[in-house]
């Protein structure tokens, strides 16, 4: 299976300005190199037979018929690859010349694409030589030996994609070529361009490319003119560049002398999944008045065996470097906003918060302080509770004291332990036998106490649990599963943990920031089991459920596009290939299917809380699902 991925490359090979013999030599090798590494479409930067400045040697006839016979030599010459290719080329249409991209497989042209918007400003001068597709009224050309289709309205079907094309300038255009092509169903966009190099330029293009490849939700493969263009006005870097979705998946060494074949697999799947779930798109292609399109199927090419070459993150809520910090400071921002227009709305006097020592209630804590402090109320109005039970240890215990009384809230502590005893004489449970009936028990009983305190002080209770708990049902149902507003609902677990270190370094006092350093490095547990002989937390949640981290990536890619388990599984043996065995993997992608079905039921009826993130549970909102829904098609892996 290739799971829904193509394999591109934007090639920028060495050339020189009008040795067209030259420059097919330098394609065949990069065509021939990527063939080799299982590539299926390959494009070329805009006239790479001929080189894009050859200026008024664009009217030399011998300069044309080399570019055609440069053309049949290359058709010839890869004939028995597989391989699509996208060059670009000068040709004729009766008495016009147009910049054309041309694409060819096996010794055939499948189709010619004119380029539409002609640069003619500054130091650009096209129409000097080239007609706009917009002049040409053709739709078939003769070009060696061959009749090919004409237009800016062809569509290309290959294995396991459509495709488009469009030229340099084109893509700078008001509504660019490209969003008509997504619109008609190309899910990639290849461009053939020679965009020369300003102070500032190679940075707006870079946004103008993600920008379109979002919009369009479309791949998008860029290949522009490098090392070998004249230098005599301008002076071209070679970029290539290769979007998914925004996503910046591979790019060029600007200002190489060398070629560069630059590879990637863009996941046709997910940018499917994304345009069935935005209606927009859908809408927007209504709105259109597009041409026709025109689709030519290409053979099958080479996708028997699949090696990636892109990597996946085995975080995918957690971004890396700078952004971690800018992402957290957003999500916080969020979830304070969102708690202070409830309390306002609901006109709450106070909060009240179970403060158990672990991540979750540590990062609901801290939003309530800040929440608080944004209102200009005082923080004694936030009741933390802590509820000793039976397998609460001391570090978590002294904690959660120390952290409630650095941060100046109130502090209430009640122990849960006496309350459960008489609870397990009532209902005849032998409290020795430490079962589901002796966990939830202690869950519940959390609970009860928290709304109680709720009304006494005429307040609410904040929720703790976040969005990975949700995914797996790790939650007493009607026990910590509830609360009056959830502040974490749609922050996985994997996200929690940098959100209380980023708080610690930024947003506390020192006392309070030893406290959440320490919070983070402790076993994640719910301490419903006595701890061992040394006062150890000996009830490990990821020993249970699995690891968090596996979990997570297992959800990004179950929600967010809506992979099968099989490919999630083949994500996960990129993503973590050195840290988990593909056993290890399976065993943990089949608990967290069986799970997710099965403690839906909880997600029904779970209180409100702020979207954070592209990934939510809430039934109100982004995930819909019967409590009774079958699992069966999906533990087929």
């Amino acid at each position: 299976m290739n799971y829904g991925f193509v394999k591109v490359a934007a090639a920028i090979p060495q050339l020189k300005v009008a040795d067209c013999k030259y420059n097919i030599q330098q394609i065949e090798k990069l065509v021939v190199l990527a063939d080799s590494k299982k590539v299926q479409i390959i494009v070329f930067p805009e006239m790479s037979i001929t080189a894009y400045t050859c200026g008024d040697l664009f009217a030399q006839q011998i300069l044309l018929e080399e570019a055609e016979q440069g053309l049949i030599k290359l058709m010839n010459d890869t004939r028995q690859l597989d391989i699509i290719m996208i060059v670009g080329m000068p040709v004729v249409v009766r008495s016009a010349l147009i910049n054309a991209a041309v694409v060819l497989q096996k010794g055939k042209i499948l189709g010619i694409v004119p380029k539409t918007y002609l640069c003619n400003y500054k130091e650009f001068y096209e129409q000097r030589w080239f007609t706009s597709a917009l002049q040409i009224k053709e739709t078939e050309v003769r070009l060696c030996g061959q009749i090919a289709p004409l237009g800016t309205n062809l569509l290309f079907s290959a294995t396991g994609c459509i495709f488009g094309i469009e030229i340099c300038e084109d893509v700078w255009a008001v509504i660019p070529p490209s969003s008509m092509l997504a619109l008609e169903g190309a899910e990639i966009i290849f461009n053939l361009s020679a965009s020369n190099e300003c102070i500032g330029k190679h940075k707006y293009r870079c946004s103008l490319l993600q920008q379109q490849s979002s919009r369009c939700l479309s791949g998008y493969v860029y290949a522009s003119s490098g090392f070998g263009e004249s230098s005599t006005d301008l002076v071209f870097a070679g970029n290539g560049l290769i979007y998914e979705n925004g996503k910046l998946l591979a790019s060029a060494e600007r200002f190489s002398i060398r070629d560069q074949l630059i590879i990637s697999e863009i996941d046709v799947e997910s940018l499917r999944t994304e345009r069935i779930v935005n209606k927009t798109f859908a809408t927007n292609k209504s709105a259109m008045n597009t041409q026709t399109p025109i689709i030519i199927s290409a053979e099958p090419t080479n996708c028997k065996e699949l090696i990636l070459t892109r990597t996946y993150d085995p975080l995918p809520f957690v971004p890396q470097g700078k952004e971690l910090d800018a992402r957290c400071a957003e999500i916080f921002d969020i979830q304070v906003a969102g708690l202070a227009k409830r309390i306002v709305h609901t006109n709450s006097k106070s909060v009240v918060v179970g403060i158990s020592g672990g991540l979750d209630s540590t990062l609901a804590l801290l939003v309530c302080v800040h929440t608080f402090d944004k209102l200009e109320r005082a923080r004694t109005d936030i009741i933390g509770v802590t509820m000793p039970g039976f397998g609460t240890t001391d570090r978590t215990y002294n904690n959660a004291i120390s952290l409630m009384n650095s941060l100046g809230v109130t502090v209430r502590e009640i122990s849960i332990k006496e309350a459960c005893i008489q609870h397990f004489k009532d209902i005849n449970h032998d409290m020795n036998i430490h079962d589901v009936t002796y966990e939830n028990s202690q869950a519940r009983e959390r609970t009860q106490v928290l709304m109680d305190i709720a009304n006494q002080m005429n307040g609410m209770v904040i929720g703790t649990g976040d969005l990975s708990e949700s995914a797996l049902g790790w939650a007493t149902y009607n026990g910590d599963h509830m609360s009056m507003y959830a502040v974490n609902v749609s922050i996985p677990k994997t996200l929690v943990q940098h959100l209380v270190h980023w708080v610690a370094v930024n947003n506390v006092d020192e006392t309070s920031r030893n406290t959440l350093i320490d919070i983070t490095n402790t076993p994640i547990s719910p301490e419903l089991i006595p701890a061992d002989e040394n006062g150890n937390i000996k009830q490990i949640t990821e020993d249970l459920v699995g690891p968090y981290e596996l979990h997570d990536f297992f959800l990004y890619y179950f929600i967010r596009y809506g992979f099968r388990p099989s490919k999630i599984l083949m994500l996960a043996q990129n993503a973590f290939k050195e840290k988990y065995d593909t056993e290890t993997i399976k065993k943990w992608l089949r608990t967290f299917i069986r799970r997710f079905f099965a403690q839906q039921f909880k997600r029904s009826c779970m209180p409100d809380g702020p979207k954070v993130g592209s990934i939510s549970l809430s039934p109100r909102g982004d995930w819909r699902m019967p409590s009774d829904a079958s699992a069966n098609s999906w533990y087929d892996f």
